[in-house]
């Protein structure tokens, strides 16, 4: 074993983008596990559009990432020891162990992964976050109907792809929002979605008039902003607007932009809610065995950027996130 650790930290709260300097980088020695622990060296870490907002010190649905912490990241290890009677060495382990190559943990919040029957990145994509974020995002909250029109705004994000597939796994007319025509085409043209408009060229709210003729009965959103109010003037009646991320406004040093077309929702006897996956923790098991059975159905496929690197390359394999570069779910694999 790696005499020392490497780990990404927060030295400074970003302000706008986040910028080099606000990580650092540090060496620390390697822990050996204590009673009721194991260790384990990370193979896989997951980059999230949620991680914008940790890094902020204002109130959200986790604490902010202290100054000086490892950053927060959602990860797969293999155990390299242990004294903890429910993970050997050699297993896969998913959990929220951090930016860092090996890891100490008592166990809390880590579930064992089978990597003979998926990858360990799909278990941080397709049946992890992404994947349960997606699903009860419109099953619950959306309250989806068989046969509705679904559009879904960042559509060939790790959510958005995700999202647009279980909607037309329910019959679904689906309408898919993504920046550039690459992203479109993989929506139409391999994820199965009836439509795709490209907001960088379109008139987003003259293209979901004419891809969406009757309305909107879901809309699915992980972007806010101006592609939330195009989406708010096109809404059928008893619409539902579900509220799952705005990655538009995340970088932004003023005020978020609130819809200023809200009026639809009373106009169209709509609701809008937003909603945070880890109130669902509970009833995970029940749809990662529903998602993995509409994956081997071949109704859903698997869509992943991986970055291939070490934990060094974290700060730059986020950013990607900010920039569109990654289609599906975006991981660092680390060598």
């Amino acid at each position: 074993m790696s005499v020392t650790n490497r780990q990404i930290r927060l030295a400074a709260r970003p302000s706008g983008l986040i910028q080099p300097g606000d990580w650092e980088h540090r060496s620390v020695p390697v822990e050996e596990p204590g009673p009721g622990q194991f260790a384990g060296r990370t193979r896989v870490i997951s980059l999230d559009p949620a991680m914008r907002p940790w890094l902020d010190d204002r109130p959200s649905y986790l604490p902010p990432v202290g100054i000086g912490e490892v950053m927060r990241a959602g990860s797969v290890i293999e155990v390299t020891a242990s004294h903890h009677p429910d993970f050997q060495p050699g297993d896969h382990v998913v959990g929220r162990f951090g930016v860092q190559e090996y890891v100490v943990s008592d166990g809390k919040g880590a579930m064992k992964i089978d990597t003979t029957l998926a990858s360990p990145s799909t278990y941080l994509g397709a049946l992890g976050t992404p994947g349960m974020t997606a699903y009860f995002g419109l099953l619950d909250v959306g309250a989806l109907k068989d046969g509705e029109t679904v559009v879904v705004s960042g559509a060939a994000g790790a959510v958005g792809t995700m999202a647009g597939q279980i909607a037309k796994v329910r019959g679904c007319r689906v309408v898919g929002i993504a920046g550039g025509p690459e992203k479109c085409s993989l929506l139409t043209d391999e994820l199965g979605y009836d439509a795709a408009i490209d907001y960088r060229a379109a008139d987003v709210k003259q293209a979901l008039r004419e891809s969406a003729p009757n309305g909107i009965d879901v809309y699915f959103d992980n972007v806010g902003g101006s592609i939330l109010d195009a989406a708010l003037s096109n809404l059928a009646m008893h619409a539902r607007v579900v509220i799952c991320g705005a990655i538009s406004q995340y970088n932004d040093t003023t005020s978020a932009q609130g819809p200023s077309n809200y009026t639809s929702l009373l106009i169209r006897r709509a609701r809008m809610e937003g909603f945070v996956v880890f109130d669902y923790a509970e009833r995970y098991p029940q749809a990662a065995q529903e998602i993995a059975g509409w994956i081997r159905a071949g109704h859903i496929k698997i869509k992943e950027h991986v970055v291939r690197g070490t934990v060094d390359d974290f700060p730059g394999a986020l950013q990607m996130l900010f920039r569109g570069e990654n289609v599906g779910k975006l991981v660092l694999e680390l060598a």
